[in-house]
């Protein structure tokens, strides 16, 4: 009886401390509220893979991550191919208003695809990324993917290809997201504005790079800071 007694009250605490009957994740690691409570100071220690390359470095707050061939992130649209293999290095949050900055070095690609930039990526079928991929001597592609429900798309311009860095700027406003590029990590152009369905409250984001083709290239991420969301409230026509 006695024993009874103290699983209910226990049982009790538990429906009044938690009113819903949801569950919480105790163990959740929130890095975007860590770092901002740190002055923008990402613990990179604290990231996680989703596919761990054989080779790369997480030393000095800068992360190498060297490519294998045949490694990539994409969904049915045109080619006809499901690709989804590619390094993932990223934190979660549940915040939803924030922005994300980091410097990409590239100097490595050489191989037609051969890319790294930033990734959110949620599961196979939801995921965005922005990146400049490699062409030829002539240009390459500054773009971005964004896939919804197993269906990507791909935006991009051409630029020189003598570009061998680049930054960009991934911002959240709830399920909403911008993704900004500049070249010297102060001045960001927008690339693309985008809503993705399965965003709707936990997320995970951060760096990648792969190889589609038979190459490999080791991609440099530094300078990596989370800040207040940087991407702002519309200041024209008001929401329906």
């Amino acid at each position: 009886m006695k024993k009874l007694l103290i699983l209910s009250l226990c049982l009790c605490a538990v429906a009044c401390g938690n009113p819903s009957g949801k569950t919480h994740d105790t163990m959740f690691f929130d890095g975007v509220s860590d770092a901002l409570d740190n002055g923008g100071q990402i613990n990179l220690d604290r990231l996680e893979w989703t596919r761990q390359p054989q080779a790369f470095e997480i030393k000095d707050g800068t992360v190498t991550i060297t490519t294998a061939p045949h490694t990539d992130l994409w969904q049915r649209t045109y080619y006809h191919f499901r690709n989804d293999n590619a390094p993932v290095l990223q934190m979660q949050t549940q915040e939803k208003f924030f922005s994300f900055v980091v410097k990409t070095d590239f100097t490595q690609s050489h191989h037609r695809f051969d890319q790294c930039g930033i990734v959110m990526y949620l599961d196979s079928e939801n995921w965005l990324k922005g990146s400049v991929e490699f062409e030829n001597g002539q240009f390459q592609h500054l773009g971005s993917v964004v896939t919804n429900n197993g269906w990507s798309d791909w935006a991009t311009t051409a630029i020189p290809a003598d570009v061998k860095t680049m930054w960009y700027r991934f911002s959240r406003r709830e399920d909403d997201f911008c993704i900004e590029c500049s070249t010297d990590g102060v001045n960001f152009s927008q690339m693309r504005v985008c809503h993705v369905y399965a965003a709707t409250d936990k997320i995970s984001f951060g760096i990648y790079a792969c190889s589609p083709e038979e190459s490999s290239f080791t991609a440099v991420f530094s300078d990596m800071k989370i800040t207040e969301c940087m991407w702002k409230a519309h200041d024209g026509q008001q929401p329906d």
